[in-house]
């Protein structure tokens, strides 16, 4: 029987994939647990406008992720911290503080864990800051520390 899988399925294949399995196999696993479809003519049509939509809908948040991109990396936000002597700063500039900042200055709504800060900013200065944005997409955003 030919069998349209609706999820990832071990051993069997992925979802989306049409599968060769056992009469039995389908009709006491497959089926009952809603882990695939019977491939039917209506079921195949059907799973290729939803991949259709799937793939419009992707092209939009990658087109919304460039354009956001663009802006971030065109934008630059200036943090006021407490210094000690030599520009060293007291504590650190966190993801979470970048994000606040970022949205009040930038109006960019920036979620802080999709800031890829390899260590915590302790100096002054200017500092590139990776975005992940989209798989396929990360933006560079400038944060400039300044004593305060």
């Amino acid at each position: 029987m030919k069998v349209v899988l609706l999820e990832d399925v071990k051993a069997l294949g992925k979802k989306g994939e049409l599968v060769e399995v056992s009469d039995g196999y389908a009709r006491n696993f497959i089926l009952p647990k809603k882990k695939g479809m019977e491939a039917t003519a209506k079921n195949l049509n059907d799973l290729k406008l939803q991949k259709q939509h799937q793939d419009k809908l992707a092209a939009e948040q990658l087109a919304e992720a460039k354009a956001l991109a663009e802006k971030i990396d065109a934008a630059m936000v200036v943090m006021k911290v407490k210094t000690g002597e030599g520009g060293k700063v007291f504590g650190s500039v966190s993801t979470k503080e970048i994000a606040q900042a970022a949205k009040e200055q930038c109006g960019f709504d920036l979620d802080k864990k999709k800031m890829v800060l390899e260590e915590p900013i302790k100096s002054c200065g200017n500092h590139i800051i990776p975005v992940k944005l989209h798989r396929e997409v990360t933006a560079k955003l400038t944060v400039k520390v300044t004593e305060g």
